[in-house]
């Protein structure tokens, strides 16, 4: 047996009398949330749901989410973890592409009304015969007509529940990919994955902190995600550590629950510590207490501007060590370790048990400091795309996961991600690496924030364009910013065009909507 749900059923026996969980006023004991876990468990298995099938679940940072995940995979079934912001058809092509038996949908509110849109979906995906309302209050009554309250799901359900044997490469979890090049597709991933990662996840943290102490961890990162769910939620309930989750990522609410909460570690993407760092500058808010508690800080995600992590750094008194890796990789895949040498814009080296190499176009490994694409192999790397056998064939090749990537490896084995293939501009025939003209964007006393992109362009194909937006109170001109990166960089490479902005399109996770972006010029040039 090697279940996903091993994660809470260890310290639900050891600890069950620590705190688990801090959402909002609700506070959970590791007992208390393995009682609810298996109540949820039965509830399922009395509706029918067999090992193996499929349930949806819909749901922000909040104890729901933790409750459902792991009875669900008591209960023997794959969780199938969706993002929040969907809409009711983006949920019913999710539902039938995972051919999910049964979806648990968060209530909602003003801002985020997921029950309603999740019933659409629902109503729409032939195979989903259950929809499952998570009330804000246990036992209330389901507010969407011919739904079931979660009360009504675990109403007279025993708070034990014997975890469902699973084998190692049995499905645990499918993780629905961003779908930038397409339609989203789930990433199947399976119990050895998911709690492989998640104890190599905890086991490098360890390292920075004192073991003998439990942690608090502050997840602002969503939960549907595979960066929160790994490396903050799997990894850290396996500890038996503290968790505070927080729905909605605003920057003085984090900075208040830091103090508050005595917050230890810390995990976000590299937009997160941006507005954590511009909140305390702008609220001149003293960060001494939240650093005399913060022992660790961990980036993924994206790249982190080098200049960005200097300066919080310097404020928060805190080091940060950038990790990589995909949901198709469970996600960890490389970090920089605490124990070892730091190198800055590197997001370190290759985890416990996997393998990272660049290649060229023909799979050919490349020297040291040459760029190609990033390829990933080891025990993170995902069973394949469900219902997909080309798309897996495409991107697992020989044992070799292909991440579309690019990136080079140094002599002394560490990674260092330059851009998305698909993010790549050929300009007059010069491959120019967006990333390399943000971290020189990002030195510029007035650039707050900055994504570059490629815009069609009939005699070079593309041109370079940079987005910005400026640091409150700077005035700065788009001749002004062309010129100082015409002296910093080589002619081919610097941004023609600049455009100010208040705010970058994000999605859910806090990740720079470049392919809104470029969608935008394409609109613009017809």
């Amino acid at each position: 047996m090697l279940s996903l749900a091993m994660v809470l059923d260890d310290p639900g026996r050891k600890y069950p009398d620590r705190e688990a969980i801090v959402s909002g006023p609700t506070r959970l004991t590791y007992g208390q949330l393995n009682a609810m876990a298996c109540q949820v468990a039965n509830g399922l298995r009395a509706r029918g749901i067999e090992p193996g099938d499929r349930v949806a679940l819909s749901c922000p940072n909040i104890a729901y989410f933790p409750i459902a995940y792991y009875g669900i995979l008591k209960a023997g079934a794959v969780v199938v973890p969706l993002n929040v912001l969907l809409k009711g058809g983006e949920i019913a092509y999710h539902l039938q592409d995972s051919g999910a038996k049964a979806y648990l949908c968060f209530e909602g509110s003003p801002e985020l009304p997921m029950a309603q849109m999740g019933h659409q979906g629902a109503s729409q995906a032939s195979d989903c015969r259950d929809f499952v309302v998570l009330t804000r209050e246990m036992g209330a009554a389901s507010p969407i007509q011919g739904a079931m309250s979660f009360g009504e799901l675990t109403m007279g359900q025993a708070s034990t529940f014997s975890t469902t044997d699973r084998a190692p490469d049995d499905t645990a979890v499918v993780l629905y990919t961003s779908g930038t090049t397409g339609r989203a597709k789930g990433a199947e991933l399976t119990n050895s994955n998911m709690l492989t990662n998640a104890f190599v996840s905890r086991m490098m943290s360890s390292k920075a902190v004192d073991q003998r102490k439990r942690q608090t961890i502050l997840i602002t990162l969503p939960l549907f995600h595979s960066y929160g769910q790994t490396v903050q939620m799997n990894a850290n309930i396996l500890a038996g550590d503290r968790l505070v989750l927080v729905p909605r990522f605003d920057a003085k609410s984090v900075l208040d629950l830091m103090q508050r909460e005595k917050v230890t570690l810390f995990a976000g993407v590299p937009t997160m510590y941006w507005g954590l760092l511009n909140c305390a500058r702008e609220h001149e808010i003293d960060t001494k207490p939240i650093a005399e508690n913060l022992v660790l800080c961990n980036s993924g995600g994206a790249a982190m501007p080098v200049e960005l992590l200097a300066e919080f750094e310097k404020t928060f008194g805190v080091s940060i060590l950038e990790g990589y890796g995909l949901s198709e990789t469970s996600p960890t895949s490389t970090f920089n370790q605490a124990d070892l040498p730091r190198k800055v814009g590197s997001v370190g080296l290759p985890i416990f048990g996997t393998e990272v190499k660049v290649v060229d176009p023909e799979g050919n490994e490349l020297p040291p400091n040459e760029m190609g694409e990033i390829v990933i192999r080891g025990h993170n790397v995902m069973k394949g795309y469900i219902g997909r056998p080309e798309a897996t064939a495409e991107a697992i090749r020989d044992g070799w996961f292909h991440s579309g990537d690019l990136g080079r490896k140094d002599e002394n084995g560490y990674i260092f991600i330059m851009d998305r293939l698909k993010d790549l501009v050929l300009r007059g025939g010069f491959n120019v690496y967006p990333r390399e003209i943000e971290e020189v964007l990002a030195e510029h006393p007035a650039v707050s924030l900055a994504a570059v992109v490629g815009v069609p362009h009939d005699e070079l194909g593309e041109e370079i364009k940079a987005y910005i937006v400026r640091r409150p109170g700077a005035e700065v001109t788009e001749d002004e910013i062309i010129s100082w990166c015409q002296e910093k960089m080589a002619a081919y490479k610097y941004p023609r065009m600049v455009e100010f902005r208040d705010s970058l399109p994000m999605n859910a996770t806090g990740k720079i909507l470049k392919r809104e972006l470029r969608s935008e010029e394409r609109s613009r040039a017809g």
